[in-house]
């Protein structure tokens, strides 16, 4: 039972005493084929900097989730130039300028607190009733 001790150990140093961010994200987004959106990406613990290194994730229905934008504003290889990371006040954001059908997706916002990573989910949905593209952003 030698790893009983090593196992409170990391415990306690992982749950620690200071208290959990939590990202915050609108309820809900809409344009139509063409329009531009920007998600944004608020912490809990105060105005979002360049220190939280925001990163945007995309996962698209039945597939493996991809990096968009790293490190606030730094667009990954092959990433198209209508995707773009910048910070808007006090909160990280994700512009889709342009949008198209294939952008359906769930997005994901991530945020590194010094030691911890927090993340917050959105969800792209196209409607096939209408022309419109709706953005849906999960609580």
């Amino acid at each position: 039972m030698t790893w009983a001790p090593l196992l409170l150990t990391l415990l306690a140093h992982c749950t620690g005493s200071t208290s959990q961010a939590v990202v915050t994200q609108e309820t809900s987004l809409t344009t139509t084929p063409g329009g531009t959106l920007t998600l944004t990406c608020g912490s809990s613990t105060g105005a979002v900097t360049t220190s939280n290194y925001a990163g945007w994730i995309q996962q698209k229905s039945s597939q493996v989730p991809q990096g968009i934008i790293g490190s606030t504003g730094t667009r990954l290889p092959g990433v198209p130039a209508r995707f773009t990371g910048s910070l808007l006040g006090d909160k990280a954001a994700l512009t889709i300028t342009g949008a198209q059908a294939e952008d359906e997706a769930t997005y994901y916002c991530i945020l590194w607190f010094s030691n911890h990573v927090h993340s917050g989910i959105c969800r792209w949905r196209s409607e096939t009733k209408t022309p419109w593209l709706s953005l849906t952003l999960c609580p």
